[in-house]
């Protein structure tokens, strides 16, 4: 649970990066930031309480009316809806993974980033909009394994994580047709080429020995 609390931060903020880049104005990328920072200082301040983060006066859901689209990019308006509707779930489950732990008494505590995502990020084409076409992409591979992981772990588990592991998996469903219909549609023509390339470095990462335990780890060493 703990790995996966960090991994829904990191979604939420992969999601705004990209929309404060490709989608919205300047006064929207100010409102974003001022979205993410509790959830941003409870993780990185040393200090955190959680009681107080999770018992704070929040109105995250209120954010979407405010923000507003710029044009430079076509499909700006779509990009922006989804990913914050994506944001807003990551979230919403990272206070939900919070509230789990606390109530059994984990402490939070922070752990390094795994090899998965950087790894795949390396092969992102380097000019626009290429690069956000490949980004979506990944966005989608790394959901759709978070599918594949939560199925495996989901029986294993007692009843109350059972169900809510399983409600994570529909969400990142949710996300994982997002992100493609987003990299298709700002393509404009077939990237099932590009989708096969990511696959088999997907596969790679996988299926080769992977020295720390992660939610998107590969193989233990042997």
């Amino acid at each position: 649970m703990h790995i996966y609390s960090l991994y829904e931060l990191k979604a939420a903020q992969t999601a705004m990066l990209m929309i404060r880049k490709y989608a919205i104005d300047k006064s929207s990328s100010h409102l974003l930031k001022t979205w993410a920072k509790p959830y941003e200082d409870f993780v990185y301040q040393q200090d955190r309480n959680a009681h107080e983060f999770l018992t704070r006066d929040s109105k995250k859901n209120d954010i979407t009316s405010e923000l507003l689209a710029n044009k430079s990019l076509t499909n700006s308006t779509d990009l922006m809806s989804k990913m914050v509707r994506l944001i807003k779930e990551e979230f919403h489950h990272f206070e939900q993974v919070l509230q789990i732990m606390t109530a059994r008494g984990i402490d939070y505590s922070n752990i390094r980033a795994g090899r998965y995502a950087k790894q795949l990020i390396i092969h992102m084409r380097t000019h626009e909009p290429l690069t956000l076409i490949d980004k979506l992409i990944i966005g989608a591979f790394i959901e759709a394994r978070s599918c594949e992981r939560f199925a495996k772990l989901a029986p294993h588990l007692d009843d109350e994580l059972a169900k809510f592991y399983t409600s994570l998996l529909r969400s990142e469903a949710r996300h994982f047709q997002d992100y493609l219909a987003l990299a298709e549609d700002i393509a404009g023509e077939d990237i099932s080429e590009r989708i096969d390339y990511f696959r088999n470095k997907e596969m790679e990462l996988i299926l080769t020995e992977d020295s720390e335990f992660r939610f998107h780890s590969g193989l233990p060493p042997q």
